[in-house]
C-alpha cells in the first residue's frame, strides 16, 4: 500500500508579502503617533480600547485570526495577573487583542524594532534581571498597578519555546499578584492552521532575528492563534511557588489536548 505523499506547504509570493510588510509599516507609525498624539489626552479606559483594535487589526494584517476560548462573560476583571506560554513576539498582541494590559517583560525587549517602541509606549514594565534589586522595584510597581485594578501579564517562562515544549514557570514573577491579593488568570496560546494542523511559523526562538521571524510569518496564507482562558486562581493567601505550579499544569494540559476545531467564544474584531 503506498502512502499519501503530503503536498508542501504554500506560501504567498513576494509582491503579496511585500504588501503586508507595507500595511504592517503604516500601520505600525498610526500606533506609535496614537501613543504620543492622541493618549495624552484621554482617558484610561479609551487608551485600553485603543490598543485593543489596534493589536486586533495588527493581526489581521498578517492574516492571523485570534480565537479566544473560555473569557469570562464582560470580560477579564481588574487585579488580575495574566500568565501565558510564550512562543512568539505575536503572543504580545494576541493577549493585548483578548484584553489590553501591562506587560512584564526582560529589559532586551525594548531593545527590538517596533515591538520594543511600542511596548515602551503602552506601559510595559522592563526588568535588568542581572539587577536583583531592579526586579524588586519593578514587583512593588507591578503589585501597586494591580492593586489599583489594572491587568498585568507576564511570561513566566522566562524566554520563548517552539510552542511542542513548556519550561518550568518562575515563581519570582507572581510574587506581584501575591501582594495585592488578586487572581492569577493562565492562558495558554498555540498557533496552527486554518484546519488545526500546528505551526511553527510564529516560533521566535534561537538565533532566530525579529527580522527573519516577521518574514517567515508575512509567507503564511493564514494563521489561526488560539488562546484558552481556564479559571483564575485566587492568589489571596498563597505561596508564588504553589501558584507558578498550579498554572503551569493547567497551561500544560490544554496544550497536550488537540487544537479547536469549533467556533471560538469571541473573535477578534472584524475588519472595518
Amino acid at each position: 500500500m503506498s502512502l499519501a505523499r503530503r503536498s508542501p506547504p504554500r506560501r504567498i509570493a513576494l509582491p503579496f508579502r511585500l504588501a503586508r510588510t507595507a500595511r504592517m509599516g503604516l500601520h505600525v507609525v498610526e500606533g506609535i503617533a496614537t501613543t504620543y498624539v492622541i493618549f495624552p489626552f484621554v482617558g484610561l479606559t479609551r487608551r485600553r480600547e485603543i490598543v485593543r483594535r489596534w493589536s486586533a487589526r495588527l493581526l489581521r494584517i498578517l492574516r492571523i485570526e485570534a480565537r479566544f476560548h473560555g473569557v469570562p462573560e464582560g470580560g477579564l476583571p481588574g487585579n488580575l495577573l495574566i500568565v501565558a506560554n510564550h512562543i512568539s513576539w505575536l503572543d504580545i498582541f494576541v493577549l493585548l487583542a483578548l484584553s489590553p494590559a501591562r506587560f512584564v517583560g526582560k529589559a532586551e525587549i525594548r531593545r527590538w524594532p517596533v515591538v520594543g517602541r511600542l511596548s515602551a509606549n503602552v506601559g510595559t514594565l522592563f526588568v535588568e534581571r542581572d539587577r536583583r534589586h531592579h526586579a524588586h522595584s519593578i514587583n512593588r510597581e507591578a503589585a501597586t498597578a494591580l492593586a489599583l485594578g489594572d491587568i498585568v501579564a507576564i511570561f513566566p517562562e522566562g524566554t520563548t519555546t517552539d510552542g511542542t515544549t513548556l519550561l518550568p514557570f518562575k515563581s519570582s514573577l507572581l510574587q506581584p499578584i501575591v501582594d495585592a491579593e488578586g487572581h492569577v488568570q493562565p492562558v495558554a496560546i498555540r498557533y496552527c492552521d486554518p484546519d488545526g494542523a500546528p505551526s511553527d511559523a510564529p516560533a521566535y526562538v534561537g538565533e532566530t532575528s525579529f527580522v527573519a521571524s516577521f518574514w517567515r510569518v508575512t509567507a503564511e496564507p493564514a494563521l489561526v492563534a488560539e488562546a484558552h482562558v481556564t479559571g483564575a486562581l485566587s492568589a489571596r493567601a498563597r505561596h508564588r511557588r504553589e501558584l507558578a505550579r498550579e498554572a503551569e499544569d493547567v497551561i500544560r494540559t490544554v496544550l497536550a489536548s488537540p487544537a479547536r476545531g469549533s467556533a471560538p467564544d469571541r473573535r477578534g474584531d472584524q475588519a472595518a
